[in-house]
């Protein structure tokens, strides 16, 4: 069938899908870092206490609430997604995801709600995570489905791509923001990027409400092979390859929300400028950006899995050389952060097509959400509270790398279980 895809679908199409997918993706991802990046000033702004730790680990205690609720939203949207469709799951998705991002902005603060602040910003959390879980699974789908023989690689980077981007777009506005008088800043200057996100959100809506759905998709519609119950094909039947998949990503989202954390830690525990942590993390999603799209064209050559165990495998070796570097000046701070943010990029520009490539299109929204969130709410969601907790205990500034070395060596094992299925046809049935 991938070759009559190949023949019905025209360029003009596939760039609409990509535009609607990239986008929508950039909303929710969005979304979901900027509550990261924001750390510090919400712990203040909710969790007010005289001991900066103890803030600090409430508000990662409450940024890992939405992992908690992933793997639900990855079981139900996943399984919707494979039953009616990735086109109308995707635009519910979004909109649920920038709706939950808009009330953290209008929440007032502790000292004007007491307790009920804290328990609307936990509810936010869990409705971002709830509407994430179903973001991974959908969006690469939709992309990967779209691409012709020979660029599955390149389309299904740009779903790691746009996380990129909305990491850098929302260092950007910390960036800006963060030149504010601090009165103005924790006042309402903070919550801007949150308000941003529902009119983000509904442009995301209409064009992903402007697209027809996949054809690989539609073509299993017509010949009705759509599965009636995916969940429980997908464990019966690929549950081995699930395991992979939540085995390989274990490195790649702990290193990815270590950039997300890198921008509280040296403020907070090196007493590095925030200008200058923000500077090195725009760098760092910078060398990202640049190795995904590379690393992704070189794969369909060379083949995804060296770049999945070439990766793993360089966490493992270069971690400790990249806390070491954080120790130092200006120029090794951004050194450390060209290392993680390369790290990150080679992985990304593999990854989504390889993980696509293991599953039919039947089944395939619902094994990509409930591997990719399972991996990511248990290693990754956790990941800040874990560095801080760690921090706090050991009062050693380079512990945080022993759970991404102990990640990567799990995910190194996985990725040297993982088949290549860059040469083959896209699995329809």
């Amino acid at each position: 069938m991938s070759v009559g895809v190949e023949r019905t679908v025209g360029a003009a199409e596939r760039r609409k899908a990509i535009i609607a997918a990239t986008i929508g993706n950039f909303v929710e991802w969005y979304d979901f870092i900027i509550y990261g990046l924001f750390a510090t000033t919400i712990a203040t702004i909710f969790f007010p206490s005289e001991d900066r730790f103890t803030s600090l680990l409430a508000t990662f205690a409450i940024f890992g609430v939405s992992f908690l609720v992933r793997p639900l939203g990855a079981l139900i949207i996943g399984s919707y997604g494979d039953r009616m469709g990735r086109r109308t799951t995707l635009a519910a998705v979004i909109l649920l995801m920038s709706g939950a991002t808009f009330l953290i902005g209008v929440t007032p603060g502790y000292e004007t709600i007491g307790i009920f602040a804290p328990i609307i910003l936990a509810l936010a959390r869990a409705l971002q995570g709830f509407s994430a879980g179903g973001e991974f699974g959908g969006a690469t789908s939709f992309m990967v489905e779209y691409a012709p023989e020979g660029r599955r690689g390149l389309y299904g980077s740009w779903q790691a791509f746009t996380q990129g981007v909305a990491l850098m777009v929302g260092l950007t506005l910390g960036t800006l923001l963060s030149s504010l008088p601090e009165e103005q800043f924790l006042a309402w200057g903070w919550r801007l990027p949150f308000l941003a996100a529902l009119p983000l959100g509904l442009i995301g809506l209409y064009l992903r409400l402007q697209m027809e759905d996949t054809p690989n998709f539609r073509a299993i519609q017509e010949e009705r092979e759509v599965e009636s119950a995916p969940l429980r094909e997908t464990i019966r039947s690929h549950g081995g390859n699930i395991l992979k998949v939540i085995g390989v990503i274990v490195f790649g989202t702990s290193l990815t929300y270590l950039l997300i954390f890198l921008p509280t830690y040296l403020p907070e525990v090196l007493g590095v400028s925030s200008s200058q942590a923000l500077t090195a993390n725009l760098i760092g999603v910078a060398c990202l950006l640049i190795c995904c799209p590379i690393v992704a064209v070189l794969s369909e050559t060379v083949g995804r899995k060296p770049f999945l165990v070439g990766a793993a495998l360089g966490t493992v070796i270069l971690t400790f050389p990249g806390f070491l570097l954080l120790q130092g000046g200006f120029a090794s701070i951004v050194l450390a952060h060209v290392i993680f943010g390369s790290l990150v990029g080679i992985f990304g520009g593999a990854y989504p097509a390889a993980f696509s490539e293991m599953f039919p299109t039947k089944v395939r929204y619902s094994a990509l959400s409930l591997g990719y969130s399972v991996s990511v709410s248990i290693f990754g969601g956790t990941a800040p509270l874990i560095f801080t907790y760690l921090l706090q205990r050991t009062e050693n500034p380079i512990s945080p790398a022993f759970y991404i070395v102990a990640a990567a060596v799990i995910s190194t094992i996985a990725a040297l279980t993982v088949a290549e299925t860059a040469h083959r046809p896209l699995l329809d049935t």
